[in-house]
């Protein structure tokens, strides 16, 4: 049975045009989304206005009270009332839109606000006396005198209570506490230089400090890595890799963390472009293919990446709220990234993360007080591992003292007279082997301490890095089908393929289109051999569609060079003489990336000796 619209009258609509408060009232629902976009437009604000000090307070996670107090240039009196007019603003003239130097250009902020909220603003320009202004439900009042030494300080009450529809979809106060601590956390990160203090003043007391940081002395790029220590901890400042690099006009800085230094999910990664926080879905496909080959697909990296350019290759206008950008050339914006990534995790050579010698540290923890374990080896029917004979100890053997007690150790001949004595610990960033225990972790002393290697991992990783640099060489083969296989597709998921083609063919699979909305696939990678050409085809997609780009084909093929790597290195349970263990350190210190697994796993860990004497209460 038909049915009529219910969204139009019977008899002929009516255009009208909207009053000023619903035209603002609709406005805000596209610039404020929570308090804590509210929070993210007035500090943007304070930035542009030239602050370098700005104080933050909010109550019951900024649904009542949010007040930001800054020491900018502050606005004149006579300027209040323009400045809660739709597009009134003071960062452009309007006349180029692709020449954007400030955060805040699209005068919205304020009005919307003002439309949904209770706002009231107090400033003093510089050769003005201060001045306050007041808006409730999109009314203003008439401007009045106020008492203040400079800058500029505004309050925002009762937040959504004009459109109390809204308040329905705000999350818990905890979780908008949360999402303002965000906002102010990647300001402060794109302002090293400016001072920022976050405070939570929910309830009758004096409120709490959330979140405090001050401004950074010194140059850019030191400035950068001290604010990145005071926000994202030490641990992030201690495994981050700094990164330099320009390209046609494009400058990427800032940190990179080391692999082993991943996470759960993409909470750690922080993306600026011309300083303005963004979420990029091209920029966070880059930082996942820069890492690609260095962490499973369930880790993410951390990273606070900064791209600069010129402001007309980039379109900051593309979004109401500024936080998705569109770049003039973003294939060439993407490679800088992934390059310079890649470079800067090649130059970090073996090194692993800090944070895998403190959790070995944590897990060696006392016992806690209480019954005594019963452990296996008491357990009824424990039978233990024999272990392999091993020579008679020399003077001075170190660790053949102690006999069979920790499995198979090399127990080194005296240096003859042709042959130069076995190289000291110093010589080596991981050290002289001294040892294997359970056939499968090497035990290596350094000049500060001592390295714990698994000898399976470690190996696995070179002889990765090695497969990997001869199909970079010799490229993928590719094995022509004997009757290309036809793929039916909607024109936008052929138009998508056949954008990434030329990519597709540097790992062997080559699709041409085929007359309508279909392509036909004419070779398929050879080391995946028989292949299902149509799924694979769908799944490419359907990562296109998600992520933006495909990787399927490239980790598919380095799937299979990782399971050839993991059968063809040494294996767990087999005993290494001395300078075999020795010989896999050095390729370990010579290799790239060895400081982690396929899968992202350290393949090493180094304890020092502080550390160890920690331990046992030496210190």
């Amino acid at each position: 049975m038909a049915q009529t619209n219910r969204n139009i009258e019977a008899s002929q609509p009516v255009i009208r045009q909207l009053d000023e408060a619903a035209i603002n009232r609709i406005a805000a629902g596209e610039v404020v989304e929570r308090p804590a976009s509210a929070v993210k437009e007035l500090v943007e604000n304070a930035i542009d206005a030239g602050a370098r000090r700005i104080t933050v307070e909010y109550a019951d996670g900024g649904k009542t009270l949010i007040r930001v107090t800054d020491d900018g240039c502050g606005i004149a009196g006579e300027d209040l009332p323009l400045a809660l007019s739709r597009h009134a603003t003071s960062k452009i003239d309007g006349t180029d839109l692709l020449n954007i130097h400030s955060f805040g250009f699209r005068g919205e902020a304020l009005p919307s606000l003002g439309a949904v909220g209770r706002l009231s603003i107090t400033s003093r320009a510089g050769g003005h006396d201060g001045a306050e202004i007041n808006v409730s439900g999109g009314t203003a009042q008439p401007v009045r005198p106020a008492a203040l030494n400079g800058g500029t300080v505004v309050t925002l009450r009762d937040l959504f209570y004009a459109t109390p529809a809204r308040l329905k979809f705000l999350r818990t106060d905890r979780a908008e506490s949360q999402a303002i601590g965000d906002v102010i956390k990647r300001l402060a990160m794109a302002e090293p230089f400016v001072r920022f203090v976050l405070r939570d003043v929910s309830g009758d007391g004096g409120g709490r400090e959330v979140f405090r940081v001050e401004a950074e002395q010194g140059d850019l790029f030191d400035a950068l890595h001290g604010r990145l220590r005071q926000v994202l901890g030490r641990d992030f400042a201690e495994n981050a890799l700094p990164i330099d690099a320009e390209r046609e006009g494009f400058h990427l800085s800032g940190f990179a963390a080391l692999p082993t230094y991943s996470r759960g999910s993409a909470v750690a990664q922080y993306l600026f472009v011309n300083g303005r926080p963004v979420k990029d879905k091209m920029l966070t496909g880059a930082l996942r293919g820069a890492y690609f080959d260095f962490l499973s697909r369930d880790r993410h990296p951390a990273a606070a990446l900064f791209v600069d350019c010129d402001p007309t290759l980039v379109d900051v206008n593309v979004h109401p709220a500024k936080s998705e950008v569109r770049f003039r050339d973003p294939g060439l914006v993407r490679g800088l990234i992934v390059s310079a990534l890649r470079h800067g995790l090649a130059e970090a050579g073996h090194r692993a993360s800090t944070t895998v010698a403190n959790a070995t540290l944590g897990a060696m923890r006392a016992e806690p007080a209480g019954e005594a374990r019963i452990y296996q080896m008491d357990r009824a029917g424990f039978a233990p591992r024999p272990v392999p004979p091993v020579a008679e100890p020399q003077q001075g053997a170190g660790f053949a003292e102690t006999r069979g007690m920790w499995g198979r150790v090399e127990t080194p001949a005296p240096p003859s007279p042709e042959h130069s004595a076995a190289p000291e610990p110093q010589d080596f960033p991981l050290g002289t082997a001294r040892g294997q225990v359970h056939e499968n972790y090497i035990i290596a002393q350094t000049a500060t301490g001592m390295v714990i290697v698994d000898q399976h991992a470690a190996h696995e990783r070179l002889v990765y890095e090695k497969l990997k640099k001869q199909m970079a060489q010799n490229g993928v083969a590719a094995q022509a089908l004997l009757i290309p296989e036809i793929i039916e597709l909607s024109a936008h998921d052929r138009a998508a393929l056949l954008a990434v083609a030329d990519d597709l063919a540097r790992f062997g699979l080559t699709v041409e289109p085929f007359g309508g909305d279909a392509v036909a696939v004419r070779e398929t990678p050879a080391i995946l051999g028989e292949v299902n050409a149509e799924a694979l085809i769908r799944d490419i997609l359907d990562e296109l569609e998600g992520e933006g780009e495909s990787l399927l084909v490239q980790a598919r093929i380095e799937a299979i060079l990782s399971r050839v790597a993991c059968h063809g290195s040494i294996r767990s349970g087999r005993w290494m003489r001395g300078e075999e263990m020795n010989a896999l350190l050095r390729e370990m210190e010579a290799t790239p990336h060895s400081g982690q697994c396929n899968h992202g796993r350290p393949t090493y860990v180094e304890l020092k000796l502080a550390d160890i004497e920690r331990l046992f209460g030496r210190t």
